[in-house]
This record gives structure tokens, C-alpha cells and sequence, in this order.
């Protein structure tokens, strides 16, 4: 796969359930979004917005999307997500546990991406409301482009159900 020589958009799911050096959950996604600067430029960054755990962790979720424009390739855009998961105290543990930060790369402007450990776009993306509705925010006619349907459309079924996203409960 080549390598991109001018900055593709990448959307970037964000979620804290732990607080960290940089305060509560919601001051964790203002920090990450400061580091997500540090890659490229950011375009647009959605609502947090409070959701239900995924899995066997009983902390709520602060949740949020951002477009960042970096001209870099998938993979190399990976491992700078996990470098600041690191940095910002993020530990290898058990899935869908409590966590300082979870950086998520759910699609970019490239189309499909297969490589070992990176699959664009993201496997579960579609199927996860804490994912579509700040995704919707900012990118509602984004496409996916495996199934060609909008953000907008893949939002829209959502009812909370899937992951517990909470619609109106959000906030800077």
C-alpha cells in the first residue's frame, strides 16, 4: 500500500471512563484532542456525549469523535494513537475494561485499509451508537466504504440499546 503524500482525513473515535493526569474522563478527551493536534491538523471535533459501558466495566464512558487531517498512512497513524493512549496512562489490560483513554481509528479519506493489526474501517464501527452519534455530528455524510451508506444513515436505526448512548446527554 502506498503511502500518502498529502494529509488524508482521519476519523478518530475518543472514550474515557477513568480519570487521569489531565482530570475526569471529560477533561481526558479536551487533553487527547490537544494531542491529536500534535499529529495533524484538527478539522472538527464532536460533543462528548455520556454513554453506557461495553462489556464488564461499571464506570460510564465520556465519548467523542474527532477529523484530523495528518499525512501520514493508516498504520503509522496507529501507533501515534497508541503512543498517546500510553502517554496518557492507558495499560494493556482486560477488554472492554475501565480505561484513562481509548483512541479508535474508525475510517479515513483512503477508503478500505487491510494490513496485520489494522483494519479500516473499523470491524464493530457500525454497530456501536457511542461511536455513530458523535461520528454523525461532525461527518454526517461521510460514506462508508464498504456498505456506501452515510454516517447519517448507519446513525439513524440507533436507539441506545446497542451500547447505551445516551441522546441529549452531552456537553463540551
Amino acid at each position: 500500500m502506498s503511502v500518502p503524500s498529502a494529509p488524508h482525513l482521519y476519523a478518530i473515535a475518543l472514550g474515557s471512563n477513568r480519570p487521569g493526569r489531565a482530570g475526569p474522563p471529560r477533561a481526558v478527551l479536551r487533553a487527547a484532542v490537544a494531542a491529536l493536534s500534535e499529529l495533524g491538523a484538527v478539522r472538527a471535533v464532536s460533543p462528548i456525549v455520556e454513554t453506557a459501558p461495553l462489556g464488564p466495566s461499571a464506570r460510564r464512558f465520556a465519548n467523542a469523535a474527532a477529523l484530523v487531517a495528518i499525512a501520514a498512512p493508516p498504520d503509522a497513524v496507529l501507533a501515534a494513537l497508541k503512543a498517546i493512549e500510553a502517554r496518557f496512562g492507558r495499560r494493556p489490560g482486560r477488554r472492554w475494561g475501565a480505561r484513562v483513554l481509548d483512541l479508535d481509528l474508525i475510517l479515513w479519506s483512503g477508503g478500505a485499509w487491510v494490513s496485520p493489526g489494522l483494519v479500516i474501517p473499523h470491524p464493530a464501527w457500525r454497530t456501536r451508537d457511542f461511536v455513530l452519534g458523535p461520528l454523525a455530528a461532525i461527518a454526517p455524510n461521510w460514506r462508508d466504504p464498504v456498505s456506501g451508506r452515510t454516517v447519517r444513515q448507519l446513525a439513524r436505526p440507533c436507539t441506545g440499546a446497542r451500547s447505551g448512548y445516551v441522546r441529549g446527554r452531552v456537553g463540551p
